[in-house]
């Protein structure tokens, strides 16, 4: 019971960070590409590689704290399907090129963000 309110706080905190940067994204230009999704998506996997790097490396955070952050924050952080659905809908509206960059954009800078944050959390 502990860990599912862990992973309920932690996930609920993660959805208000994406909402709100999301939206403070979205004030500061007006452009189809989905900067804010993509923006969330690349902070969670920053955060995620830290945290991991600090429980599993460092042991320097508690397995309870690992499940708040890393599944309850960074799960509610991130959104694979929103990205998904942005994806389709660039394509729909025949942005075919800024789908295509969207895509590569997200997975590179996604795994290149979770890799510098392990390195952070290792450090």
């Amino acid at each position: 019971m502990r860990q599912l309110l862990l992973v309920f706080f932690g996930g609920g905190l993660g959805s208000v960070t994406r909402f709100v940067l999301g939206k403070w994204i979205s004030t500061l230009h007006q452009h189809h590409f989905p900067w804010g999704t993509l923006a969330a998506n690349v902070g969670a996997c920053l955060a995620v590689g830290f945290f991991i790097g600090l429980a599993d490396h460092k042991q320097i955070i508690s397995p309870a704290s690992r499940i708040f952050w890393v599944v309850g924050f960074g799960g509610g952080f991130s959104t694979f399907s929103t990205f998904s659905v942005e994806t389709i809908n660039l394509i729909q509206q025949g942005f075919t090129i800024s789908s295509f960059s969207y895509v590569l954009a997200s997975v590179a800078l996604c795994v290149g963000a979770t890799f510098a944050g392990l390195q952070l959390g290792e450090m």
